[in-house]
């Protein structure tokens, strides 16, 4: 699809509707600009943004042609954001996911119809081409000559008229904007080769290149599409994200009656209907119904959950079994899938220290470009060369010196991996995440709700009697104390006696009456009046009226694969640490099961900032794994972290990384990704400079010919391309148990 093309998909939208407020009192508005093929083009949209008084952030994304602003909106409008784009020569609307599949699939299809008229005509004249070649060797006189260039000259100015019409349009707006883009040597080189054969052909010289106008056009298109294939399977993640959203919801109105709405309608306090099969329209709680929901897209766990009447369910979820009637809670921008996607654009829009290199490597090609092309036909005028040879020579000069593979070294590989971890439950936040996390050495865990579930366990129940761990259960069953609850879960087969008077003194424990006698569960001061044996663990101590007192112990649950994990980590390379706030038996046993040697317990706040700030001393670049409030300050103060789903909410802000689960192999998985990226991009760098080194000397020198200098461009951004998405197509599994 054309700029136009976009424009008259959305004829007078008003991009105010689609304006968000942060939480800093700005405003933000996300863009589709289909015009955006190369750094370049990236680097002058993200240019006139910025250029407007109050914007304070102007991102572009390549790979899905998408651009976030954020601005004060007391000092700009949105239109004016859009009026700025069209004087630069890109026109703009507000984002839409339906929309950019549109997009994607009109772009596709008028370029598949300019590459099929350019292969037709660049087929036909070859034949005729071939046989000038063969006259000029016998006795064919100049007027049958002149016949087929004639020929030649009718089949391929019509084709290259339609066919070029990608890099005509695009560079022609960028010239009434007054500014450069990559397609405008591309189309200088066409047209100048065009004109030239109508030229020798109106004198009827020996050689004229229309085949190589058109065969030009044809090889060039060819790259375009399949550049744009390529990047639609390097789709943005979180526009595959925004898949997973239901587009209607069924309204359950007051008075019962039912009716159809968009999802982006929905209001808190509603209710709608989710039907066996369908996703589950918005962030809601559950009002009837009991239901198996497929959680993966939030837990990164394949079992669905149970959920009934007071469950909290979430926008993009699957309900698996019976109907559910939901209450929405919050509106569809404000939902967790929104947030995600939020976040994924936040990682992908940014700009890493490779991503800047490129930026600037990329700057530094545009202007060049023509000033080489002009400095070669100079030269080889003033060797003495004919006109048509040194204007032949600039012509591929123009044509190969393009730095699109450049422009794409980095960001294909950047979107290609955060969409890779976001299917195996990592969320990727920090824009340069992955380039920290490739460097580092060093793996610093928390210990509760990171290497472990958060979730206490009884150790001793068969040191216990049936009577005891029911007594127990029975008094636990009334509380919500963490350690009540992990008692009552295990509280074995036998009936719970009848309790009565059953109270519970906040801090302190329950308390009950049994067969008239008083029962106590809770800390040993207030069940027995006596202290208890410190074990090292939580404890919860069981006192009868005229009966000795019990212990119920109770240690936090280790992660299922914590062990292989913490292996995995150390078999890549990296030294293994555990600071933790807890107590040192609990702490010391942990790290004995886990195989973690160096362990530190009774860590406050600073004392794990001063450890990392010790480490980093020593030239490590550490990555921190934490989950709690505690945590947060050495999240922020480590080299990268990595948080936990269900961490506290100041946690998540201050992570990179965020990963879904009771599962630590996540963390392996991100790690692998992290250092595969980075041999990407360095791949994709060298891939790059290599051609540019290569190929423009060999232009310049007049061993280049335009059509083989439209081969070698659209040769080396395919290359880059699909060398990034190698990253999906390595074995996840084979990845994960590989060794550094």
């Amino acid at each position: 699809m054309t700029e136009a093309g976009i424009a008259e998909e959305r004829p007078g939208i008003d991009p105010d509707l689609f304006v968000r407020r942060t939480d800093d009192g700005l405003a933000r508005l996300d863009l589709v600009v289909a015009g955006m093929h190369c750094a370049g083009c990236l680097r002058k949209v993200e240019g006139a943004l910025k250029g407007l008084e109050g914007v304070d952030y102007a991102r572009a994304n390549l790979s899905t042609k998408r651009v976030a602003v954020r601005w004060d909106p007391a000092r700009l409008k949105a239109r004016a954001i859009l009026r700025a784009l069209a004087d630069t020569g890109f026109t703009a609307v507000p984002f839409d996911p339906k929309l950019l599949g549109t997009l994607d699939q009109r772009e596709s299809r008028s370029l598949l119809k300019a590459l099929g008229v350019a292969g037709f005509a660049a087929a036909n004249v070859m034949l005729v081409s071939v046989s000038v070649w063969s006259g000029l060797v016998t006795d064919m006189d100049e007027t049958t000559r002149s016949f087929f260039h004639w020929v030649s000259a009718l089949i391929a100015l019509p084709a290259i008229a339609y066919a070029g019409q990608p890099f005509f349009r695009s560079a022609l707006k960028a010239l009434r904007a007054k500014t450069m883009n990559m397609d405008v040597p591309i189309a200088l080189a066409v047209i100048l080769a065009t004109a030239m054969s109508l030229v020798q052909t109106m004198v009827n010289a020996r050689h004229v290149y229309f085949d190589a106008s058109v065969t030009l056009l044809f090889f060039l298109l060819i790259g375009r599409y399949l550049d744009v294939q390529a990047r639609t399977k390097a789709c943005s993640a979180a526009e595959n994200l925004l898949g997973l959203r239901a587009t209607a919801a069924t309204l359950i109105a007051p008075d019962g009656a039912h009716r159809s709405i968009a999802v982006e309608s929905l209001e808190p306090g509603m209710k709608v209907l989710v039907v066996s099969g369908a996703r589950i329209p918005a962030d809601g709680e559950v009002v009837t119904g009991t239901s198996d929901v497929d959680t993966s897209l939030v837990t990164g766990e394949s079992v669905p959950e149970q959920v009934k009447p007071g469950t909290s369910v979430f926008a993009g979820t699957l309900n698996l079994g019976a109907p559910l009637i939901i209450r929405v809670t919050k509106r569809d921008d404000e939902s967790l899938l929104a947030e995600i996607v939020r976040l994924m654009e936040t990682a992908e829009q940014g700009r890493a220290r490779y991503v800047r290199i490129a930026d600037r490597a990329a700057r530094i090609y545009s202007p060049s470009v023509h000033i080489m092309a002009a400095a070669t036909l100079v030269l080889w005028f003033a060797l003495g060369a004919h006109w048509e040879t040194a204007l032949t020579y600039a012509i591929s000069v123009l044509i190969i010196t393009c730095p699109c593979a450049l422009g794409l070294a980095v960001p294909v590989v950047q979107v290609v991996a955060t969409g890779r971890l976001l299917r195996q439950g990592v969320l990727v936040k920090a824009a340069d995440g992955l380039e920290r996390l490739a460097q580092a050495d060093t793996i610093v865990f928390d210990k509760t709700g990171t290497l472990t579930l958060g979730r206490p366990r009884l150790v001793n129940g068969e040191e216990m009697s049936a009577g005891e761990l029911a007594l127990g259960a029975g008094l636990a069953a009334a509380s919500r104390h963490p350690l009540a609850i992990a008692l009552a879960a295990h509280g074995g087969v036998s009936p719970r006696p009848i309790l009565d008077e059953v109270r519970e003194e906040p801090g302190m424990g329950m308390e009950a009456k049994l067969n008239g006698k008083t029962v106590r569960l809770g800390n040993a001061d207030f069940a027995c009046g006596t202290q208890g044996a410190a074990h090292g663990g939580s404890e919860l101590w069981l006192w009868q009226e005229g009966e000795r007192p019990v212990c119920f112990r109770f240690e936090d649950t280790p992660r299922p694969d914590a062990r292989e994990t913490i292996a995995a980590l150390k078999a890549r390379g990296f030294d293994i640490e555990l600071l933790s706030g807890d107590r040192e038996p609990a702490v010391r046993r942990l790290a004995e099961e886990l195989g973690i040697r160096k362990w530190r317990a009774g860590a406050r706040p600073a004392d794990k900032i001063a450890r990392l700030e010790e480490l980093e001393s020593e030239g490590r670049k550490i990555a921190m794994i934490g989950d709690g409030l505690n945590d947060a300050p050495a999240l922020r103060a480590a080299h990268v972290s990595i948080s936990p789903a269900d961490a506290a909410d100041v946690s998540q802000t201050a992570a990179d990384f965020i990963f879904q689960g009771t599962q630590l192999a996540p963390v392996v998985e991100a790690v692998d990704v992290a250092r595969k990226s980075r041999r990407l991009v360095f791949e994709n760098f060298g891939l790059a400079l290599a051609y540019n080194a290569i190929a423009v000397p060999l232009a310049v020198a007049g061993y280049v010919t335009p059509l083989v200098a439209a081969i070698a461009m659209s040769s080396s951004s395919i290359t880059v391309t699909l060398n990034s998405l190698r990253l999906n197509l390595a074995n996840r599994a084979g990845l994960a148990r590989k060794t550094p």
